[in-house]
């Protein structure tokens, strides 16, 4: 089978590997459609992110969906011709951090495409994907192949939103309306948000987040001030998602957080500096989001039965040979959304 596969920054290649079987409990999925996630574009651009560096050669990508061609022994509830989208989450069920509940924290987690352990965890952009039969959600019929790619990003969104609370008649602030940003004002509006704002510093972004549910825009790149006249009166808003990981995004969410607001921060960045007497005298939550596991399964069915939309996301697909063509415009935000690769 074919499968991209990143070696260094900026030497990505369509390659020959092997293809396996499906054991007992697992499923054969032919791979249709594969999106490319900030994480893919940092190991494309950089070689990776933060401490985690490529040291070996790694399939990438973990936003896939497809069709079952093969059962496993054992396997129920799937067939073969079956549209499935896989979960990348794969705990181990048995540190203790998954024995608490908490199978995001996995102490030995194999997630599709990551280099954070080594020898780094192989992922999914590859023609045949061999998959435990419970990562795999079917696919309502009607919903392109494309669209339940989505499910994963949609999925972190997700627990973003399990993160913050109740959304239900809050004022929300959305902070950087990159893929993870639009895809937080969808989650947000499905959970009952009263009001979105939503910032960023391309007008070409948001106007985008315009089109899928922010009731106001703000380029604080040029407008500044009309953000921070949401800090009157100790502020407005009830939740902030930060998904820019830019420390100038994370001050000024402070600034119009109303006390006891909670800061939901999405996005990875570097250190920053926090301004701790504002955190103290507004009583301000500061909160980690890291990955999903039983959001999963909402994202496809909020999919599924159209309690959200989420094509508009979907910018651009390109076929599996045009792999580095498809990671450029992907790393381009005045021309892209969601770029997904065609198997």
């Amino acid at each position: 089978m074919r499968a991209v596969v990143i070696h260094a920054a900026k030497d990505l290649r369509v390659e020959e590997r092997a293809s396996g079987t499906a054991g007992p409990g697992e499923v054969e999925v032919a791979v249709e459609a594969g999106g490319i996630c900030g994480s893919d574009l940092h190991y494309y651009h950089h070689g990776g992110f933060g401490a985690v560096r490529l040291k070996e050669p790694m399939i990438l990508g973990h936003e896939v969906a497809g069709r079952v061609t093969a059962l496993g022994p054992g396997v129920d509830g799937i067939a073969v011709g079956d549209r499935v989208a896989v979960s990348p989450s794969r705990p181990c069920g048995a540190c203790a951090f998954c024995l608490e509940g908490l199978p995001n924290q996995c102490l030995n987690m194999r997630f599709y495409g990551s280099a954070m352990p080594f020898p780094h965890i192989q992922g999914a952009f590859r023609e045949r994907l061999v998959a435990l039969a419970s990562q795999c959600h079917k696919v309502a019929d009607g919903v392109a192949i494309g669209e339940a790619a989505l499910a994963e990003p949609f999925a972190v969104t997700l627990h973003a939103v399990a993160r913050a609370g109740s959304l239900l008649d809050r004022r929300v602030l959305v902070t950087g309306c990159g893929p993870i940003g639009a895809l937080a004002i969808i989650a947000a509006r499905a959970h009952g948000a009263r009001e979105i704002v939503a910032t960023d510093v391309s007008d070409t972004v948001l106007a985008f987040a315009a089109r899928i549910g922010a009731d106001r825009t703000i380029n604080v790149a040029t407008d500044p001030d009309s953000l921070a006249a949401y800090g009157a009166n100790k502020g407005s808003f009830d939740v902030q998602f930060e998904a820019s990981g830019n420390a100038a995004a994370i001050r000024s969410g402070l600034d119009v957080l109303r006390p006891r607001g909670v800061l939901v921060q999405l996005g990875l960045g570097g250190d920053i500096a926090i301004p701790q007497n504002l955190v103290v005298a507004k009583e301000v939550d500061i909160r980690g989001t890291f990955r999903f596991h039983s959001e999963f399964a909402l994202a496809v069915d909020f999919i599924n039965r159209r309690r959200v939309d989420l094509k508009p996301l979907l910018t651009g697909s390109y076929p599996l040979e045009d792999a580095v063509t498809a990671f450029e415009v992907a790393g381009d935000r005045s021309r892209s959304m969601k770029v997904q690769l065609s198997f």
